[in-house]
């Protein structure tokens, strides 16, 4: 506390006189960063670097004074932070490549670095209303783009939908007001329909035992509708299942007690049910998801797990902070095996738009969870192929892959993997990357490794020519009469 409160009164002198663009005190801006930090749970270091993160770049305080007065951790933490947005760039593309390369890199040193751009950012956005019109787009884009989906990668949901529901209303303005005044319009209906499924869950669990159960409704959020209208060709009218119920129960096994429970008062939806406690996302999300046909013929979405399963949901890597201490923290962010393969070939892909395609595809969530014949567990997006499978296991199984048995079924390397598929790779000492594999490959990892391997045949041929063209020359060369080849 102590820490914290000389943290604020130094950013606040450093700052004294400086403006934002609404007029107000530019100090307003740390502020509102270290209590977004706070709302995260995160430990004292993250909050005093909220307070501090601009001090080193708009400030004439040095790197040497924050080490000196908050400390070598809280420096560097400062130092991460300010690094991330410190270089001049030729394009705006090439800019935000760059910033989230380094981004991604300064995440595998310290996770909480990445963390304090998230709160930076949801504060920026909090405040877009002061910019002109082209630089809310601009930023609401690349939030949508970048940002949002690196909060869900790393388990904050409760950020995740402030950042879409926020860009959504700066980058689409006439869908966000017609949403708002739609969902606004069926609020009461709504509100009656929720508390009468809340109330008869709340019963059927008690009756079996469960009296603990803690059972809420909510109206899913703006972007997650504007989502389901896109992608299905929707009308607002014709959306299903726009409330989610949540169960929080005691233990694991209340859990698939309680998905009995609700399966017998209501029909589930077939190939809706996903059971993410036995099969954790790689954000460590922990649930059951369920769709069933509820009251008056409605299709409810219905979320089942224990309250520390919750505290994960809501609040992803943060969460650790909570349950191991300050200190311990650090150490279990390790786990998100996710960011140490970004990082893996994060230095490989050198064009922007490449980077950037590949970044957006790596956080995104749509994925499918394949076993290999020893019982591992691999997460993939979507639509990945056998190739993909190989790289992801291991480069040189990628690199010498002919095929692979899905399920105990000879499939080509085309084929696309599907949610608890056991695949095992076949390979051959005499096979190698094709150019036409690059067509095959979703994931950057493949795509990173497949390019590789081309590049260095491609060079062993040139120097191959290029040895044989000068072989010849010097043969010519040394023909001809009173030729002297050498010293």
């Amino acid at each position: 506390r102590e820490l914290i409160t000389k943290a604020y009164v130094f950013s606040e002198s450093m700052h004294e006189g400086q403006k934002r663009r609404s007029g107000e005190p530019y100090f307003i801006h740390p502020v509102g960063v270290a209590s977004i930090i706070a709302d995260m749970k995160l430990d004292t270091a993250s909050i005093v670097t909220g307070l501090l993160h601009d001090t080193v770049e708009d400030t004439t305080a040095s790197l040497e004074t924050i080490e000196e007065e908050f400390g070598e951790e809280v420096a560097q933490l400062v130092d991460g932070v300010t690094k991330i947005g410190k270089i001049q760039f030729t394009s705006k593309q090439e800019q935000q490549a760059e910033n989230f390369r380094k981004m991604i890199v300064a995440m595998a040193r310290d996770i909480r670095v990445i963390l304090v751009k998230l709160a930076d950012r949801t504060h920026n956005i909090r405040t877009l209303k002061h910019v002109p019109p082209k630089k809310q787009k601009e930023v609401a884009k690349e939030t949508l783009d970048l940002y949002a989906p690196l909060a869900h990668r790393l388990g904050i949901f409760w950020l995740k939908t402030e950042l879409e529901d926020t860009s959504l209303r700066f980058l689409h303005p006439e869908i966000y007001e017609q949403l708002k005044v739609m969902v606004a319009a069926k609020k009461e209906e709504r509100q009656a329909y929720t508390e009468g499924v809340v109330a008869v869950l709340k019963q059927q669990m008690e009756r079996a035992g469960l009296q603990g159960a803690a059972v809420t409704g909510r109206a899913k959020h703006f972007y997650s509708i504007y989502q389901k209208m896109q992608s299905r060709g929707l009308g607002f009218d014709e959306v299903q299942d726009l409330i989610a119920f949540r169960i929080l129960v005691g233990d694991l096994g209340q859990c698939y007690q309680a998905l009995g429970i609700v399966h017998s008062m209501w029909k589930p939806v077939p190939g809706r049910f996903k059971d993410y406690i036995a099969l954790p996302k790689p954000n460590m999300y922990r649930s059951l998801h369920t769709t069933v046909i509820g009251p008056d013929g409605q299709r409810i979405e219905v979320q089942i797990r224990t309250r520390e399963m919750h505290e994960v949901a809501e609040e992803g890597i943060a969460a650790h902070w909570m349950y191991k201490g300050e200190g311990r923290g650090v150490e279990e962010a390790r786990r998100f095996s996710w960011l140490r393969q970004l990082v893996e070939w994060v230095q490989q892909l050198n064009d922007p738009q490449e980077f950037l395609h590949y970044i957006k595809e790596d956080l995104f969530d749509k994925e499918v969870f394949v076993f290999s014949p020893q019982g591992h567990l691999y997460a993939l997006p979507k639509g990945s192929s056998v190739i993909d499978f190989a790289y992801r296991v291991h480069s040189d199984l990628g690199n010498h892959c002919i095929g692979a048995r899905v399920n105990g079924r000879m499939v080509p390397l085309k084929h696309q993997v599907n949610n608890g598929d056991t695949v095992e790779v076949i390979q051959s000492p005499n096979q190698t990357p094709h150019r036409d594999w690059l067509g095959i490959a979703r994931t950057s990892k493949a795509q990173a490794r497949i390019r590789a391997w081309i590049k260095a045949q491609q060079r062993e041929k040139s120097v191959a020519l290029g040895r044989e063209l000068l072989e010849k020359e010097l043969k010519k060369y040394a023909g001809r009469p009173g030729a002297t080849v050498g010293g």
